[in-house]
């Protein structure tokens, strides 16, 4: 599986209609932000106006606190300035915090840069120019806290690099951000709005950086890098504090209840974050295709026949019919 959220393979390998299945694949929240169903058709019709692209980047900086004397550039999801920002950044190699979203490394690798593998930000080699690492990481839901941060990034700002912070799932945990590193490192924020709003189809996303960082991202991404509709549905959004608040929590909770589940069955839970739970046996793999043959579909990991990672069900039938199915496993 390269990525959740697809279906494709399962049915191909199990058979079944996407209604027949539960999707347990993602990290995505299973409750999203309520679209309006009056949007104005002009957001179909015209090409995003400056106005609307500022109103979306004050949004996001609200949303996300950043501070003054760092930048926030919109993209169409952070899978392209995942992909940009190799491209984008000077000569040498990358160390990528690993396991995690494979992405990251193979984008340098297509970049024309040497990736090494660490398992931390510490004592990185003198070879190291830029580093990148998922905080929290997907999928053992990992963080390195801001003090970390700031010295590797400090420490690359000595040899020219970037220090890539991917907060895809900081979201549940906005405290541990390090978008405050921003005004004075060479550090770049990615935020993910898809997951936690719940909307991964509209692709928006956030680079946050130092203006000089930003000015670059920017200038690569071109005019109208994120449409109309998503501008819309961004901006109201992200200024829907009430809802993010009281999210945050249903998804909490949604996790403990699943974490229950998994914990009956036998697993051994071992990380994640609010929005997926990385669970542990044995016999993972055996697992994995019994839940494909009864239509549920999880994560499972290449480097890892143990490990399994469950998206959170959207309600307690779901939960029930996930406990059914691994009742055998007890």
């Amino acid at each position: 599986m390269k990525h959740g959220g697809d279906l494709t393979e399962a049915m191909a390998r199990y058979g079944g209609s996407p209604q027949m299945w539960l999707d347990l694949s993602t990290g995505v929240n299973p409750w999203p932000w309520p679209i309006p169903a009056d949007l104005p058709g002009v957001v179909w019709q015209r090409l995003p106006s400056r106005a609307d692209e500022e109103a979306l980047i004050a949004a996001a900086r609200e949303a996300y606190a950043v501070p003054a004397g760092a930048e926030v550039v919109a993209a169409a999801g952070t899978q392209s300035l995942i992909q940009w920002l190799p491209q984008l950044a000077s000569a040498g190699p990358v160390a990528v915090v690993e396991p995690t979203y494979n992405e990251h490394a193979l984008a340098w690798r297509m970049a024309g840069h040497e990736v090494i593998a660490r398992a931390g930000l510490e004592d990185l080699p003198e070879a190291v120019r830029h580093a990148v690492v998922v905080n929290p990481n997907n999928p053992d839901g990992r963080v390195i806290f801001r003090a970390a941060l700031a010295r590797a990034a400090a420490r690359l700002r000595e040899r020219g690099g970037w220090l890539i912070v991917d907060e895809a799932f900081a979201d549940i945990e906005p405290e541990i951000s390090a978008v405050g590193l921003c005004v004075d490192l060479p550090v770049v924020v990615l935020r993910s709005f898809g997951k936690f709003y719940g909307l991964a189809g509209l692709r928006l996303g956030f680079a946050i950086a130092h203006k000089d960082i930003a000015q670059r991202v920017a200038l690569a991404l071109g005019p109208w890098p994120c449409s109309g509709p998503a501008l819309t549905i961004g901006i109201a959004a992200l200024r829907d504090h009430e809802w993010a608040h009281g999210t945050r929590d249903a998804l909490q909770h949604q996790a403990c209840e699943l974490d229950a589940v998994l914990a009956a069955a036998g697993f051994r839970m071992v990380g994640g974050t609010g929005l997926f739970r990385l669970a542990q046996r044995a016999d993972a793999s055996k697992v994995h295709a019994s839940l494909a043959t009864q239509h549920i579909w999880c994560r499972r990991f290449e480097w890892a026949d143990d490990l399994l990672r469950f998206g959170l069900p959207s309600h307690k039938h779901d939960l029930d019919r996930l406990a059914g199915a691994l009742a055998s496993f007890k």
